[in-house]
């Protein structure tokens, strides 16, 4: 798996049944943040390869230009302090 492969500068490991990973994409559609979803459940290789890229277990787990940026928690602060926008358009 590599998040560098997407067409979108934004690209977001989920599961169907998380509160956050649905937060998370809420907060990117009404920013107009086109993004990449991928389904994590029930693909172990992909989990553990989210687990040694990112250090943790939990979905969402958030990219931006190939770049860990967190869960929806580090998303939101990201786009609170008004860097979310400036981040995903670096690059574009």
């Amino acid at each position: 798996m590599d998040p560098h492969s997407t067409e979108h500068s934004v690209k977001i490991f989920t599961t169907p049944i998380c509160g956050y990973c649905m937060m998370a994409k809420r907060l990117l559609m009404s920013r107009g943040i086109k993004f990449e979803e991928v389904n994590a459940s029930g693909q172990p290789e992909l989990r553990s390869w989210l687990v040694s890229t990112t250090g943790q277990r939990t979905v969402p787990q958030i990219f931006i230009h190939g770049r860990s940026v967190g869960g929806y928690t580090e998303l939101s602060a990201l786009d609170k302090a008004g860097e979310l926008i400036r981040l995903t358009q670096q690059g574009s």
